[in-house]
């Protein structure tokens, strides 16, 4: 009777140790599984925002397209009964270089004026995206694609009339697998859905036509169904599935919207990374607990061996226990090695930090030697003007300079103000500075380097007041590098001529620097902008590459654009568009 409550005392211990064991595991499981999705879904996430911004921006440029191309020349003369042959080939010209399946124009009666092709929807005038660009505002539509497109997106830009009416619309059609070309399977398994939950857009072909319905399956364009299981784990939703090969049976579920485009981007992420690496941290759990489970129901077991057997076990027992001291011992050793390798880690940490720091510090050394190279050279200048009037007997024009240099020295402080604020990822805020005057006083620090080179300088002041959202010092600085770049461009060239304008783009609330030049034009546009990038020979005198970098990171800054490009005639412009302030103009501004 007693063996058997023995007996059954044991199994009730050895099964509560393995139900402790078993919920132990799991909660570790479930921990390290929690953990283990946290790393996969901010990379998933920044994945999805990646397509997403890819898809948006692809889209963005054909909507500009067809924003900018509505009001040309040759569109507008066939509301006035022109010939329709330069329109067609103009519009044929665009869609080649867009890239877009097709451009037609379309008069508010629903008539097609002009087109690049014959690609052109049988029912356009009954469109929902051709009947909102009537009332005004940007048509924006996707569905099936005129002849062979199966999908396609559509933008439709009205056309007014200066009475403000509109008069008719300018379609640009795109076809969605041209833009999922270059993205097909270059990520996780991502998707767009548009109102209906139709998939649209993915880089899985097996996706396309699918549409989700209420319950969360998914049915093909076939009819085929396909169930759906998700588990809400946390924060985050796991989703099962089986509907292709492809995409894995368990993944982790990142949505966004994107309003922008009416539609919602979904992405799935394989989570079976993260349940291995959560199954082993549960099985060395379980094995570790075991191992000291074991080691405890030995021990028992031998005390109770020790207790019924003769004096001359005692020798066994002490050897027995030397060697659990010993294995205690390499235990110790174990936990003090994994001690020194953590510390020596933080170590290597810290030094990856510290060389960080150090690279940081020499790009911004190279940053602060350019930007204090033009009020420098202006201050030289003003000297050796001050000089030179001082040995004519004019010591009023030699006051003026020195009264400059003064200037010029107050600037260079601003400009360090402002490198230090760079420095701290604090750049002052952007406040209303006039264009124009920023434009003259920047030829006023050119006007020696200017009459050197013999250029000759087309400005003309505009007539209403440019007010944009700028850094007075900073925004100097942008128009002086254009100023001196032009001038460098024009060495060696019959024809110098350097021409400045400011225009209102009204429409779109921007103001807009044109620095044109006459010299060799821009010999790899895609790079001017790279960091240390440069044509000319390397040297203290030539710069080092960073101006134009520099000055389109201002820019972007102040919420503007920066960009260049070659002539047709020859020669290069570089245009700046800034946003302009608001309506109220004071006085002042209007001074300048």
């Amino acid at each position: 009777m007693s063996w058997d409550l023995l007996t059954r005392s044991r199994a009730l211990w050895l099964a509560l140790t393995l139900a402790f064991v078993a919920a132990l595991s799991g909660s570790v499981w479930h921990y390290g599984y929690l953990q283990a999705l946290g790393p996969l879904a901010a990379r998933g996430q920044s994945d999805l925002d990646l397509a997403s911004d890819r898809l948006v921006s692809q889209l963005q440029r054909f909507r500009e397209f067809a924003v900018l191309t509505t009001r040309h020349p040759a569109l507008e003369a066939l509301l006035d009964g022109g010939p329709r042959a330069p329109a067609d080939e103009m519009l044929l010209t665009a869609a080649d270089r867009t890239g877009a399946v097709s451009a037609f124009y379309v008069a508010g009666s629903g008539e097609v004026l002009a087109s690049s092709g014959d690609m052109v929807p049988k029912d356009v005038a009954r469109s929902a995206y051709f009947r909102r660009a009537l009332t005004g505002a940007l048509g924006i539509a996707h569905g099936e694609g005129p002849g062979d497109v199966d999908r396609a997106f559509f933008f439709a830009a009205p056309n007014f009339a200066p009475s403000g009416e509109v008069r008719g619309a300018l379609v640009v059609v795109v076809d969605a697998a041209v833009l999922e070309r270059d993205w097909r399977g270059s990520l996780p398994a991502v998707f767009f859905l548009d109102e209906s939950g139709t998939v649209f857009v993915t880089n899985r072909t097996e996706l396309l036509g699918w549409r989700r319905e209420g319950d969360g399956a998914l049915v093909s364009p076939s009819g085929q169904r396909r169930e759906t299981e998700t588990t809400e784990l946390g924060d985050y939703t796991i989703l099962s599935q089986n509907w292709s090969p492809y995409i894995p049976a368990r993944a982790l579920r990142r949505v966004v919207d994107l309003p922008v485009i009416g539609m919602t981007a979904v992405l799935l992420i394989d989570v079976r990374p993260a349940r291995r690496y959560a199954l082993l941290q549960a099985q060395a759990v379980a094995a570790g607990v075991l191992f000291f489970v074991a080691l405890l129901w030995f021990a028992l077991e031998r005390r109770r061996a020790l207790a019924a057997i003769n004096l001359d076990l005692e020798e066994r027992v002490t050897t027995r226990t030397r060697d659990l001291e010993e294995a205690n011992l390499a235990l110790r050793r174990e936990v003090v090695e994994r001690q020194e390798a953590e510390a020596a880690l933080k170590r290597a940490q810290a030094e990856l930090v510290q060389a960080s720091k150090l690279t940081a510090l020499g790009k911004m050394s190279a940053g602060i030697s350019h930007e204090l190279n033009q009020p420098l050279m202006a201050i030289r200048s003003f000297a050796e003007n001050g000089a030179a009037f001082l040995e004519r007997g004019k010591p009023e024009r030699a006051a003026e300079n020195l009264g400059r240099i003064s200037d010029m020295a107050g600037r260079m402080g601003r400009i360090i103000k402002n490198l230090r604020a760079f420095a701290k990822a604090e750049p002052g805020p952007a406040h209303r500075v006039g264009l124009a005057a920023v434009v003259e006083q920047a030829l006023e620090l050119m006007q020696r380097r200017i009459e050197t080179t013999g250029a000759t300088v087309d400005w003309q002041r505009p007539d209403r007041p440019a007010i944009v959202m700028g850094g007075e010092v900073r925004l100097s600085q942008v128009v002086v590098n254009l100023i001196s770049n032009a001038l460098d461009a024009m060495q060696g060239q019959e024809v110098r001529r350097l021409t400045l304008r400011i225009n209102h783009e009204d429409a779109a609330g921007m103001v807009r620097l044109t620095v044109r030049d006459t010299g060799s034009g821009i010999r790899e546009p895609d790079r001017i902008f790279d960091p240390f990038y440069s044509t000319k020979e390397v040297g203290p005198e030539e710069g080092m590459g960073l101006g134009l970098s520099i000055s389109y990171g201002i820019v972007e800054g102040f919420g503007g654009k920066l960009r260049g490009e070659n002539l047709p005639g020859g020669g290069a412009q570089f245009t700046l568009d800034l946003r302009q302030a608001g309506m109220e103009i004071t006085q002042m501004e209007k001074r300048a």
